[in-house]
């Protein structure tokens, strides 16, 4: 099935109904074998046993990003393409990706506290993670502000496509100014620099969360297409009892 295919909501709902038991077992599968994993892994030697909060913190930090990523996909299909869909998957990612990063500032806060005395400094990556996460919030407020879908969408996607300028500010502030993070460490040119015992178990936390996101958009979207579909059938009953 194409994406050309897709862009018919009937043909899509039909789609989802069959991948959402899937995708919720393979997810359920992952989350579990990536949290034993976790658990089991050894303490940092320098770390201790904080060192574990990577396993949450990083795969929300990642997904911060990519979720926002889909999101600039999907405003170029509304304002170019025009794909009927575009704007119902730009709408059902945006309160996902506020709580992935709305996770990984809270969890990175943790994280921070016994590695750096603070639960807070102002410096580029967490500075630009925190923007990140405002954006979120407003690419909400304007879809609950503007009362036309159509015109929603397109205010939406001008929006994601500016705002996308700040994930690769958040991905490079490490390389380009001074902060308390360090460099990359699993995606890096030389290879991951991780030890096996704790790259494993992260990258399948990786997956698993991955996989929760797709579920969780694969439902709102289905959810957002059923919503308008009642809001359709009633505003026609409503023009129907004005006449």
């Amino acid at each position: 099935m194409s994406l050309i295919d897709l862009a018919n909501p009937t043909r899509f709902l039909a789609l989802a109904g069959r991948m959402l038991p899937w995708l919720a077992a393979a997810t359920a599968v992952l989350l579990a074998a990536g949290l034993y994993l976790s658990a089991m892994a050894p303490d940092d030697y320098q770390q201790g046993a904080t060192v574990k909060i990577m396993f949450i913190h990083v795969p929300n930090a990642w997904l911060s990003m990519f979720v926002w990523g889909i999101m600039s996909v999907a405003a170029l299909g509304t304002l170019v393409w025009r794909h009927p869909l575009a704007d119902v998957a730009a709408k059902a990612a945006a309160p996902l990706g506020a709580a992935f990063t709305f996770l990984a500032l809270v969890t990175g806060s943790l994280w921070g506290r016994p590695m750096w005395g603070t639960y807070w400094e102002w410096d580029a990556r967490l500075t630009s993670v925190l923007i990140l996460f405002l954006m979120y919030l407003g690419i909400m407020a304007l879809w609950r502000a503007v009362e036309d879908p159509s015109r929603a969408a397109r205010a939406a996607a001008i929006l994601t496509l500016v705002g996308a300028i700040n994930i690769p500010i958040i991905k490079f502030s490490v390389d380009w100014w001074n902060t308390l993070h360090q460099g990359a460490s699993v995606i890096r040119a030389g290879g991951p620099t991780m030890d096996r015992a704790f790259l494993i178990p992260l990258l399948i936390m990786a997956v698993a969360f991955s996989l929760l996101f797709l579920t969780l958009h694969v439902a709102a979207m289905r959810n957002e297409i059923l919503r308008r579909r009642v809001r359709s059938l009633q505003m026609m009953q409503a023009s129907r009892q004005a006449v």
